[in-house]
Formats: C-alpha cells, structure tokens, sequence
C-alpha cells in the first residue's frame, strides 16, 4: 500500500497536478472520502452566520448543494418555455433529426404567392402565410366506429355566420329583450309617504315654513358659521335596500327646509329637514344607481343622471317625470345653469370625454358639445357670474370655458396634477376647491387666469380611489370634507389648517352638505346608506 502521506488529500487543485504527473503508478488516483467532502471551510467561524445555514451549503459527492426559491408562476413559465422546445428529449436528437422536425413544419405553411398577383387565388402573401390547420375526417352520424380506431365527429361549417360587407345585422332576440325589460323598469313613478299633502291652507311641502324659530327667507351667507360637535339625527331609508350607498345630497335652494338623496338602488328621495323629519316623496325611474341630481334655482323642477344613461327631469312637488334626455352614454355630472337667462339649459359630463348642453324644452336635440377633454368628465362649476364653467375630467386635467362657444379658453395640465374628482366653488365666487386624488384639496382661482393658488392646500384625510364630496360654509370661513376612512373633515379658509374630524360611520363619508341658513348644521352620507345630520 503507497504512503499517502507524502501527498496530502487536501492540496490545492493547481499543486496537485504538477505532483500527479510526479506520481507512481498506485499514487495516480487521490481517495478523497465522503468526511474529506464534508468538512467545514479552513478558517475561524463567523460569530453571526447562522449554522443552519451554513450546513445547508456542505459539499456532496456529486457537487456544491445550495437552496433556491422561485415562485411558482416563474417555475410554471420556465417549465412551459422548456416544453415548448421539446423537452428535455430534444437535447438528446441529433442534428439531422432537428432538421427534419423543422422541415415538416415548414411543409405546412401556404405558399408565398405571386407578386404579380395582388387579390385572390395564388395572391402574394409573403411572410404572411399562414400554416395549415389540421383536418380531420368527417364521419357520419349512423357510422359505427371501430374499437382499434379513433374519429373525432366534426360538425360541418354552415356559410349562415359568413356576413358580407354592408349587410345590417339584426340585434339578437336576447339582448332586444333585455333592452325591453330595461325600459319596462324605467317608467317613472312616484310615491308620497309624508301624513298629508296639503295642510290646512292647501299649501305642499314646497311651501317655506315660517313657523320656525329662524328665518329661512334671509340671504344665503349673512348669518356667521361655526364648526359642527356632534351628531342629533339620522335618517335610515336607503339602508333598508341591497344597494344602500347613498350618491349625492342637495338642500333646496337658499331655504334648505327639504334636501334630496339619491342612491344606489335607483331611486331620489325629498326629506323635510324640520318639523317631523320625515321622508315624504320618493322618485322612482332609473333602472341603475343615479349618480348625480341637481336643482334648478327656484327648486320646482331637479335632474338625475343616472347609470342607466338616462338624464331625466322631473317636478319636485308632483313627482311627474316631465322630459328624458340621452346621448347614449353615461352621465357622471349634471348642472343646471344657474343664468337667469339660461335656466332652461343645463350640462351633462359625460362617460365619453363630452360635455354635452341640453334646453329642457327640446330633449330630442343637443344644444352644444364640448370635447376637448381626452377622458370621462368628473366635475363642472360655473363662474364668473354663469358667463363660464370650468370642468375637470380623468385626464388630469382642467379647462375653462365660454358658455356655448366649445373651444376651452385655459387648460391646465401639469406633470404632478392628478385627477380631480369632486368641486366645490367659494361664496365669494372668486375660488373653487377640488379633491385631488392624491389626498388633498386644491384651490384654483375662478377670475381670468384661472390660476391654482399654491398657498391654499388643504391636507390631512384621505380620498384616494374615491369620489369624495367637499364643501365651503355659508359664509366661506369653513372647508368640509368626506373621507374615505368614515371621517367628516373641518378647515379653516384662510390658514388651511384642519379644525375638527368626526367620525361619520364605518364606512366612506361621500356626501357632505352644509345648511344655506343655519349657523353649524352639516349632513352626511356614504355607503353606509345612513344620512346623518351635525350640529
């Protein structure tokens, strides 16, 4: 036996050649053993490795072990790149073998084609041709298969699906059907729930009650504002239905003795805000949740626009639906104008990036479309005494425009805007604050320039993801705003600092509106479905 002594097992690669070829015959093989393998690196150990670790990494009979993770969505793409090659078998074929696959490939694909020829049969396709599909043999009905043979029954293609160019396509009995039933659901109606009409005057709920111990005929803003404490009612109507969120609230104009509700079961609901508190007239008509509602200004006649892509218009006191309007495309935002002279008209933000202007008096024709916008219409608010509006949109951006001339006369757009989803415009009609969607309230100036006003940043809720309602006090000392947490938000105007935050449900607070003639009374609704009223 040779002495392996003179030639230790564990010398370097490079040493122990130049010793092999020194070596005797019975020294040419060095007998490393599986301990040999398996012992630890030369060298202190490091204090703060872990041993566990460190065992997992030993070297093998066969090589160096170590642990890998993939997920699996990188194994199963590896997997399918590896199969789609031929597996692991196509390593093992030979070239000539490769060459064959590929040219029986190739068999299958259509000619090129003559370059002379440019429509029909024989036309040059180039490296457009296709490969041929696969046939199979088409068997009959009646024909009884053999057990040593497989068929697969092929149905023969009828030429009934082939449609030529121009031909008009009927609409399918399933979706005129669905359209039927969609109308059958929008007939408007309307059901009156309050104790009785008319008092003992023969006066409606339309009246302004003067049997209160304030004045609701005073002018809107006179009376000085103060931030709400704590919650005194809650109406819960809309929670009795499966689709409780409530969309948008309005108070009546300058009195605010009734406000309405829509929500997302369809329907608009006028509430008394005194006396009993009751709910008295609801408004049924729309086939999906009504996105938005608007009063004209003397408050005898509002508009909902709705997901069913329906605007329509309706009297406030009767509950008559009195005129449809439709572009065929979903409203997001509906204003009446607020013009003496125009308060027939109003406009319509759209679903396809349009604001569209209609005269209630012709619902079959649109006045004026407004598309300069590149996405859906979020917001509009008139200024400038109603002589223009400026309107927002999923673009991120805003324009300004002329009332009934449809070129914008300022746009804004600036590479760290985002959208901005709701507005608000300030009593004084010299600003409008907007929700941007990045978790603040954005002040812009509502004069010629349309400037933002990068002194006025309202911050500290949270609106991401959501259509957040805001809205200035009476008398433009106070901001108010919803929160996507279930929060109602209070600032100050002037110095943009954060007041109060009530907590207003479990749920997103959507929907804030501030009392035209009370000091301190704010109501609040969400997806919660529960109005709740502030003092």
């Amino acid at each position: 036996m040779a002495d392996f002594g003179e030639y230790p097992p564990n010398m370097a690669p490079q040493d122990a050649l130049v010793v092999r070829q020194q070596a005797e015959a019975d020294h040419a093989v060095v007998p490393y053993t599986a301990e040999d393998l398996s012992r630890p690196a030369t060298g202190p150990l490091n204090p703060f490795r872990d041993q566990t670790t460190a065992l997992k990494r030993k070297n093998v009979l066969t090589g160096h072990a170590e642990e890998t993770f993939i997920s699996e969505h990188t194994f199963r793409a590896k997997h399918r790149a590896v199969e789609g090659r031929g597996g692991p078998e196509r390593e093992h074929q030979t070239n000539r073998e490769l060459k064959a696959e590929a040219a029986k490939i190739r068999a299958t694909r259509e000619g090129k084609g003559s370059a002379m020829i440019t429509e029909g049969a024989g036309a040059y396709v180039g490296p457009w041709a296709k490969y041929k599909q696969k046939e199979y043999e088409i068997v009959d009905e009646d024909h009884e298969l053999a057990s040593d043979e497989e068929y697969e029954i092929v149905e023969e293609e009828e030429d009934d699906d082939v449609i030529e160019s121009g031909t008009v396509v009927q609409a399918p009995s399933d979706a005129l059907a669905r359209r039927e039933a969609e109308e059958a659901l929008g007939d408007e109606t309307s059901t009156f729930h309050g104790a009785e009409e008319h008092d003992y005057q023969g006066r409606t709920y339309m009246h302004v009650p003067q049997d209160l111990e304030i004045n609701l005929r005073k002018e809107v803003g006179s009376i000085k504002n103060y931030i709400p404490q704590k919650q005194i009612f809650s109406w819960k109507e809309h929670t009795k239905s499966a689709a409780k969120a409530v969309t948008a609230l309005r108070f009546f104009p300058n009195s605010g003795h009734l406000f309405l509700s829509a929500g997302a079961d369809a329907t608009v609901k006028i509430w008394d805000f005194y006396h009993e508190r009751e709910l008295l007239r609801t408004y049924s008509g729309h086939s999906k949740a009504v996105s938005d509602i608007c009063f004209n200004t003397d408050g005898t006649q509002f508009l909902t626009a709705s997901y069913d892509r329906m605007m329509k218009l309706w009297d406030t006191e009767t509950g008559k639906c009195l005129n449809r309007f439709t572009t065929g495309k979903t409203p997001h935002v509906i204003k009446f104008n607020p013009d003496p002279e125009h308060s027939n008209e109003f406009l319509a933000g759209m679903s396809d990036k349009k604001i569209v202007q209609f005269d209630i008096r012709k619902p079959s024709e649109t006045i004026q479309e407004y598309d300069h916008h590149l996405a859906a219409i979020n917001t509009i608010v008139f200024v400038d005494n109603n002589r223009r509006f400026m309107t927002t949109s999923d673009d991120k951006s805003l324009r300004a425009w002329d009332y009934n001339i449809p070129v914008p006369i300022k746009y804004i757009a600036e590479p760290d805007m985002y959208p901005m989803t709701r507005a608000a415009s300030h009593p004084s009609g010299k600003y409008v604050a907007y929700q941007s969607s990045d978790n603040q309230i954005l002040v812009y100036g509502a004069n010629e320039k349309f400037r933002q006003n990068r002194k006025k940043s309202y911050r500290g809720h949270n609106n991401a993801g959501m259509a957040i309602d805001l809205e200035c006090s009476p008398d433009g000392q106070f901001l108010a705003s919803g929160d996507s947490a279930g929060y109602v938000c209070f600032w100050d105007w002037k110095t943009c600092k954060m007041y109060h935050k009530l907590k207003a449900g479990a749920q997103a607070a959507t929907c804030v509106q501030w009392h035209p003639q009370e000091t301190s009374k704010v109501i609040t609704a969400g997806l919660d479905g529960e109005i709740r009223l502030w003092d």
